[in-house]
């Protein structure tokens, strides 16, 4: 199923698995959530968000079915109100919710760089995986595999090949190909999905029909009024904290997000990088004492080409080549 190469293995220790039952789960799930439900099996994963009324962040997670149940794969911290929330919605479906207690685990499988290309549009494919299961990252087929495990697998996995890594390489990948990590760079209850990549990054569907937050989202998408993008940046200097505001010259052109050494995630507004692109060199990003330089990430189309969010929803001309 994945490449020959692919052999490395890194522990999501920041992650939980929480697991929805019972014969209403997949309907339940359907009328909340961005993404679409039925397309989950044991072979086929999806990414997804539950999102306010007012269509903005609460939580993503990554959905994957056993044979009995939808798991949802989703930050360790938050998994707590994400049960609450969730439970909040049940009514009267016949659904059960809570995380999962057994010994299980989540980890990032990764190879080359030509391992990688090589799962690009096999975004959510998968299967059956040492007692558990392992798909592509349905973000982005870069970003390597996913596995839902037993612990016990674990040993099972080193045993085969695989070597162990540390997260923080796991982490600066995703920093390079500007791919969000949950509540560390989408603020709850205010960033909204098509800032954020959450359509090209395939965690919208847009034809499954109403879900909580639907009517927002479609508005943004349909009437071309998204005006910042979440983008990698390139930093000289050293990175600034989540937060910090980004300059462009005297005027305030987005936020900081998370980062790692050079590289770091930011949202910003795409007039200014309209701006940017026209002044050259007169003019640059800076966020304390840092220079940025965006970048467009590889499943980020360009403006008016195929995947592109909007006319509007991409930085015009705003970057190079990742990691350049």
């Amino acid at each position: 199923m994945f490449p020959m190469g692919q052999m490395t293995l890194t522990l999501l220790d920041d992650r939980a698995v929480v697991r929805v039952g019972g014969e209403d789960a997949r309907e339940f799930l359907q009328n909340i959530i961005t993404n679409d439900v039925t397309r989950v099996s044991v072979s086929q994963a999806i990414w997804a968000a539950l999102l306010s009324p007012q269509g903005k962040y609460l939580h993503d997670f990554f959905v994957t079915a056993t044979d009995d149940a939808l798991m949802l794969d989703c930050e360790k911290a938050r998994a707590d109100d994400l049960v609450g929330r969730l439970q909040r919605y049940r009514l009267r479906s016949r659904v059960e919710i809570g995380q999962v207690t057994e010994d299980w685990v989540v980890a990032a499988l990764m190879g080359t760089d030509a391992d990688a290309n090589a799962l690009v549009g096999f975004e959510g494919r998968g299967g059956p995986f040492h007692g558990g299961i392992c798909y592509v990252d349905p973000r982005y087929g870069g970003m390597g595999a996913r596995a839902l495990v037993p612990r016990a697998a674990v040993a099972e996995l080193l045993a085969a090949g695989f070597e162990k890594m540390e997260p923080g390489i796991h982490d600066y990948t995703r920093l390079c190909l500007g791919i969000p990590d949950g509540s560390r760079d989408l603020r709850v209850d205010k960033a909204l999905p098509m800032e954020n990549g959450f359509d090209a990054l395939h965690g919208i569907d847009w034809d499954k029909g109403c879900y909580v937050g639907q009517e927002m989202t479609a508005r943004m998408r349909y009437r071309a009024t998204v005006r910042r993008q979440l983008l990698p940046v390139a930093i000289a200097g050293a990175a600034p904290e989540p937060g910090t505001t980004i300059m462009l010259a005297e005027r305030e052109a987005g936020e900081m997000r998370s980062s790692a050494r050079d590289i770091g995630l930011a949202l910003l507004r795409i007039d200014a990088l309209a701006d940017l692109n026209r002044d050259g060199d007169g003019g640059r990003l800076t966020a304390g004492g840092a220079t940025l330089t965006p970048l467009r990430p590889p499943w980020l189309a360009a403006p008016g080409g195929p995947g592109a969010e909007g006319e509007d929803d991409t930085p015009p001309g705003s970057a190079g080549d990742p990691g350049a």
